[in-house]
Formats: C-alpha cells, structure tokens, sequence
C-alpha cells in the first residue's frame, strides 16, 4: 500500500467535496480499494500507486472544473469519474456501504468546514435529526433548552447552502425584546440599541467565515442580520432564512416571519418555549405555530433536550433541576 498527500489550497473544500461530502463519498465509491482522508485543505490517500495517481488526477480535474464554473455538480463529478474508470483502466467500484464504511469519522457528516479546517458536524442525536430534516423540509422548528447547539448547526447549515450556490443569501433575525429592560432607556442609536441581540449570531459567523469574507457579505448583503420587526413587508427569494429565539416572537410576528418565504427560500426556527421574555398572558408564537402547523407537508418539528446539551456538563443537570421544580 502506497500513500499520497494532496493539497487543495485555494479551493474551497466544501465546493469540492459537496454539501454533506456527498461528492467525496461518490469518489471513494468509484475507488474503493482507497482510503481517502480530508483534514482541512489536505487530502490524505492510501491506496495502490495506480489508484492514486488516479485519484490525484480526479482531483486535480474537479479542482479545474471548480474555478472553471464556480461551482461543482454531480454530473460533473460523474464525468470525471468516468473518464478514469471505464475500460478497465482504474478501479472496480464495490459496494456503496463497504467504501462509506472506510469513510473516516473526522470526514463523515460534516456540515461544513471552518476556515481553520474543522468540521462542523451533529454531535448529538437532536443535531443529527435537525441535518437530516433540513435537507428533507423547506421549514423546520427546532425546539429545546439553551446549550444544545440548535442555533449554531442550523448556521452552519445556511452557510453551507450558500457555499455549495443553493441559496443567494443568508438572513439571520431575533427578536428584539427586553430582558427586564427596556431598549429605549439603552443609550446610542438603533442599531446601538440591537446589537446585544444580535450579536450571538455574529459570533458564531465568525467561526464559519474568515472576517474579511463575512464582513464583504454584510456589506453586500448576502448576509444580512437583521431585528424580526424589520422583516414585514419583504420576500426573501433564494434565502436561507433563520430566525433565532422564536420564543420570543407574538403569534403575529410567527406569522408575519412565515409568510416572508418566497420561491427557493428555506427557513429554521430556533428556541425554547420554557424561556420566553414576552409579557404575560402573551401566548409565544412558536407555541401557535407548533399547535396549528403541525401534519403540514415541508414542515418538521424537531424536539431538543437535556442529552443534546452540549456546554458544560453542569448545564445538563440544571436543565433537569429547573424541571423537576416545575413539574
């Protein structure tokens, strides 16, 4: 067994490998008498020489194909694939589930890969589920308590979309209701005033973009984050659409944010019903929604609990606290 490293520098893996490494699992397909390992920018391969100067120039070709095009479809890898397959000249091709099987498990199921050449994947079952709905639904509610990563996959989702050109834009919005304050007393502007909620989800761009990156797509607004009260009015074509805290929006708000949604638009609501800041004898809007969407086609609901919980350890257990005192 020979082995082989390629770089793929300046070429965005998640383009080349696909959404899901779909791409990445049909070349380990046509090869399958090869390892194939991706950290990052780096391709590690092991195999018989053959098959990997093969495989090197598989690569190489989609790489082309990629700055070519600017971006990747399964018919072009099939192309490829074939012109190294056929006639006898490259490998047999075994069963699909023996080549996911050697598929290495820092590879599998990655959402998508952060500038630093980690993967973003599901840790947990409710992540998991919340991946596969997604790619299955056109609107999806994933409710449960704080820490366990609803928000963050599901941002990871909307930048993979507009990685891989499903989507032309990313829109992320909050409600912005006060916590026991309220925004006109906060000194400054508006935008002042609502960047303390909006700000989570600027972190957790930043680990999905490289700055320069992100701060070009908010100036053009390929990303744009915005309070829920600024989206009435709009429709969002070709938008990966999020909306974070739903808890925290009225039964008109969930209404107003649903009917934004135009053609080729996707959307994941967040939040947890036990959490909500809205005044009393206020019924949430993500509780409406549950009652009277639920059994729609291309809507799912995901539940989240305690064992999703991925903070602290602590975190786990004062979930279950705050429960049972409340039960």
């Amino acid at each position: 067994m020979a082995e082989k490293r390629l770089s793929i520098e300046g070429t965005d893996p998640l383009l080349l490998f696909g959404l899901n490494d779909a791409f990445l699992r049909k070349i380990e397909d046509a090869f399958d008498q090869t390892d194939i390992t991706a950290r990052g920018h780096q391709l590690f391969l092991e195999g018989e020489p053959g098959d990997l100067d093969a495989l090197e120039s598989v690569f190489g070709e989609l790489e082309q194909v990629l700055g070519r095009n600017g971006n990747l479809t399964e018919d072009d890898v099939e192309t490829v694939l074939t012109l190294h397959t056929q006639d006898g000249g490259g490998p047999s091709g075994a069963a699909a589930a023996e080549s996911a099987a050697r598929v290495r498990p820092e590879n599998r199921d990655a959402v998508l890969h952060t500038p630093s050449g980690d993967a973003i994947k599901p840790k947990t079952a409710g992540q998991g589920r919340l991946v596969a709905s997604t790619r299955r639904n056109d609107i999806v509610f994933a409710i449960g308590p704080a820490g366990t990563g609803k928000t963050y996959v599901g941002m990871a989702l909307a930048v993979a979309a507009l990685k891989s050109r499903q989507v032309k834009r990313i829109v992320l919005t909050r409600p912005a209701v006060e916590a026991g304050e309220e925004l006109g007393f906060l000194p400054g502007d508006f935008r002042e005033k609502v960047d303390p909620y909006l700000r989570p989800l600027y972190d957790a761009l930043g680990d999905m973009l490289p700055r320069e990156k992100l701060e070009a797509n908010l100036e053009r607004q390929v990303v744009e984050i915005v309070p829920l009260a600024y989206m009435r009015g709009r429709t969002l074509r070709d938008s990966f659409v999020i909306l974070d805290e739903a808890q925290n929006a009225t039964t008109h708000q969930m209404k107003m944010f649903l009917t934004r949604l135009g053609p080729a638009s996707h959307a994941i609501v967040t939040g947890d019903v036990t959490q909500t800041d809205l005044p009393k004898r206020s019924m949430s809007g993500l509780e409406q929604a549950r009652r009277i969407l639920t059994g729609i086609d291309g809507i799912d609901f995901i539940d989240f609990d305690r064992s999703d919980v991925v903070r602290h350890p602590l975190v786990k257990d004062i979930i279950k606290a705050y429960e049972d005192h409340t039960s």
